[in-house]
């Protein structure tokens, strides 16, 4: 029997504006979904080919005493230097974008793509992805939802939860797409500058456009 065609929904928006919240949300809802952070985490793994490929492209001071990726010194080589930042793109995303492709797959062979109300026609997959835009993920996506929140409010995220200072984070916001670029593209917009209330009554909202969009087809 051929497997389901997932329905694909892109999950992006600037640094520390609670993609992670949302994707949580979006989970106990019944999606299947995939962090391209931590699957970029995952690549970097001493012994891999792309964490050699970074030692060798970065130099041996971004490696942990340990002899790991030290990500907050990989981050802070990068996202001072565009040209250092495309060229981890490079190595990272091709990469990445390929087992996010084995996720989906697998996921529609798995069946029985039940939710908490009730039963799919086919799986719903969410791709967390900061750098979505950029790679290339939105013509793959049927929905493209974008979390938002004021800037002063994801430099105190960064500050309180990272350890950043604000010089930092606002380096880190400059690095990335503007969020003018992103709403360009989005089908869906949360914007999670209030109450996690307020927040998930937006979620269900628009997971319930999606319940209908996947069980007309």
């Amino acid at each position: 029997m051929a497997h389901a065609k997932p329905y694909l929904i892109g999950l992006t928006g600037g640094i520390a504006c609670g993609k992670s919240t949302v994707l949580a949300m979006l989970a106990a809802l019944g999606a299947r979904v995939i962090d391209a952070d931590r699957v970029t985490h995952k690549l970097q793994q001493p012994g891999t080919p792309i964490y050699q490929q970074i030692v060798a492209a970065f130099g041996p001071g971004v490696v942990s005493p340990t002899g790991t990726i030290d990500r907050g010194k990989l981050g802070a080589l990068v996202f001072s230097d565009p040209a250092k930042l495309q060229q981890l793109e490079q190595i990272i995303h091709p990469v990445a974008r390929a087992e996010i492709w084995a996720f989906i797959e697998t996921v529609g062979r798995a069946g029985g793509y039940g939710t908490r109300l009730g039963m799919l026609n086919r799986p719903v997959v969410v791709i967390d992805a900061i750098k979505l835009i950029e790679s290339g993920w939105v013509k793959e996506c049927a929905q493209i939802w974008v979390v938002t929140c004021p800037e002063e409010q994801q430099i105190e995220r960064m500050r309180t939860t990272r350890g950043m200072s604000e010089a930092e984070a606002r380096q880190r916001i400059a690095a990335q797409v503007s969020q003018t670029a992103r709403l360009t593209s989005a089908t869906v917009v949360i914007a999670n500058g209030g109450s996690q209330a307020q927040t998930r009554a937006q979620v269900d909202a628009a997971w319930q456009v999606v319940l209908a969009a996947v069980n007309r087809g």
